[in-house]
């Protein structure tokens, strides 16, 4: 009989999504922390065999790594519920609705949250006219990682050209200008907030690439904002359903006061790499890397 008492834990990483090579970098990340913790781990990539894959792992619990579509959005989720193997993150429901931008915004405005204007529309219409006053920005509906963005410039003369593979239906919304802010809750405590400096706009590269953005944290805020964000992520993981790590975005005009905070929006599976915000901010209210690991993966259930 073995003498195991942690669980067995299966990470999965990769997948489909945009963002496949974070979620490797997440994934690798994770199973070393936890590894380092005494768990037993086994590494899955994530392919159309995962429910065949996950079979023959015989885990007992399921360290959700993946990012995007598939892995981010419910679909995992619901493979994981069907199965019955206890899960990391968020449920169904909560993942599903954190991706969707325009539904996770409904739900934010519903509590009080602030959030820009915004508006789905076909990729043609958007690309053949302005179809609000620039500066605007131009998203996937149900992307993250900053994936496909385009930003609008003011006196901007016509729209960008888009993609090709830039979805049928895309998100234009008013351009928030300001600081860059995030907020990490864990379970149900806000952890701090953190400043994003970058020479440009914070997109993918400057999320993943080293040196493509500077952190400080604590942030260094007004009191009020400082205790916003706190507040106003906490709110929205809550709003959403969300279980176990999430990461709230903010911009912040800092001309405008508290009214110049803005969320954008709540990531259920926020980035785990060497540069990402969450351990950061682990670190900085005095919990490593691998404690955090720990406790995701103890937090872990169905049902969620």
């Amino acid at each position: 009989m073995s003498s195991r008492t942690d669980p067995k834990v299966a990470v999965l990483m990769g997948g489909f999504s945009a963002e496949r090579e974070v979620s490797l970098s997440s994934g690798r990340e994770c199973a070393a922390a936890l590894r380092g913790e005494g768990f037993e781990v086994i590494e899955i990539i994530a392919d159309r065999a995962l429910s065949v894959r996950l079979d023959e792992a015989a885990c007992d619990v399921v360290f959700n790594a993946l990012h995007g579509r598939w892995g981010e959005d419910g679909s995992v989720q619901g493979l994981l519920e069907w199965m019955g193997l206890p899960y990391s993150h968020s449920g169904v429901m909560a993942s599903a609705l954190a991706m969707d931008k325009a539904r996770s915004k409904d739900v934010f405005r519903s509590v009080g949250l602030p959030v820009v204007d915004s508006c789905l529309l076909p990729k043609a219409k958007v690309a053949a006219r302005h179809v609000m006053a620039p500066p605007y920005v131009i998203k996937p509906n149900n992307e993250g990682s900053s994936v496909g963005i385009y930003l609008v410039n003011e006196g901007a003369k016509t729209p960008p050209d888009l993609a090709p593979d830039m979805p049928e239906v895309v998100m234009v919304e008013t351009y928030a200008p300001g600081r860059e802010l995030t907020t990490t809750v864990m379970g149900d405590r806000a952890l701090t907030v953190t400043d994003i400096i970058t020479d440009g706009w914070y997109d993918y590269d400057a999320k993943y690439v080293s040196g493509g953005s500077r952190h400080i944290v604590p942030a260094v805020l007004p009191d009020e904002i400082f205790g916003a964000c706190m507040a106003f992520a906490l709110r929205a993981h809550q709003a959403l359903g969300c279980r176990g790590v999430s990461r709230t975005d903010f911009r912040w005009d800092e001309t405008r006061g508290l009214a110049g905070l803005i969320l954008l929006e709540t990531n259920t599976q926020p980035g785990m790499t060497p540069t990402s915000l969450v351990p950061e901010q682990g670190q900085q209210v005095g919990i490593s890397f691998g404690q955090m690991c720990r406790w995701i993966v103890e937090d872990a259930s169905c049902s969620r």
